[in-house]
């Protein structure tokens, strides 16, 4: 059922054609690279930026460090469940891939061969995006900002329409908040029993950094220093 726009004169393919050109007049090397950054690379990209946030708050510690660890949990999950949501929209939809049914795009991937709405890249990007800003507005940003990328690495490689790009990010953006609560309540416990063991308190909370420490890097001396002054 494919029920989106695949020929004719309209914005999507237009943008297509635009931002595909580009792969035409760039360098062979430069293909090259979007062709890894925009399949493998930026996706490693969002792996290694959760692991760096969890890295940075487990050294911090604090009351919340349980569930910040958890919201890092929910946000592989959510991409991992907005991919399992795609599959029967994807069945619904059965959109061909751009290349199928528009010539003279510059196809940077070959062998797609399933349908192209929406788009799973975008969709698994934004999802992590999405659950890594619930954490840390910083890393989220920077997160989203690698999904943006990712989305125009889809539509510069001709594998993508850019509204397939679109709805994946809608699509991750919307598993990851609006089952954000349900998520919490199940990791948040769970997290908490990891603190309180002896062997794996460590993934919530690295040795140094005390339950209850302050999330504010300098804060606990700042009262210290507080306290010595009005003594």
């Amino acid at each position: 059922m494919a029920v989106l726009a695949e020929s004719g004169s309209n914005p999507d393919v237009d943008l297509l054609y635009d931002i595909n050109g580009l792969a035409k007049d760039a360098p062979h090397w430069f293909d090259r690279v979007m062709e890894y950054v925009g399949e493998y690379g930026i996706l490693l990209g969002m792996v290694l930026l959760i692991l760096w946030c969890w890295w940075a708050g487990r050294r911090r510690g604090g009351e919340d460090a349980a569930s910040s660890v958890a919201a890092l949990v929910w946000a592989p999950l959510a991409a991992a469940l907005a991919v399992l949501v795609n599959v029967p929209i994807r069945g619904f939809v059965e959109r061909p891939r751009p290349f199928r049914t528009h010539e003279g795009l510059e196809v940077l991937v070959s062998g797609k061969t399933d349908y192209s709405f929406v788009s799973d890249h975008a969709t698994i990007t934004m999802a992590m995006a999405a659950g890594l800003f619930v954490v840390n507005r910083k890393f989220g940003l920077f997160g989203i900002a690698l999904a943006l990328l990712e989305g125009f690495c889809r539509v510069y490689m001709g594998v993508h329409y850019p509204t397939d790009v679109i709805g994946g990010f809608a699509l991750g953006t919307a598993v990851a908040l609006l089952l954000s609560p349900l998520a919490m309540a199940l990791l948040t416990p769970v997290m908490k029993a990891v603190e309180g063991s002896s062997k794996g308190a460590w993934i919530v909370r690295a040795r140094g950094a005390e339950r209850g420490a302050s999330v504010i890097p300098g804060a606990r001396q700042e009262a210290a220093a507080e306290r010595d002054l009005a003594a």
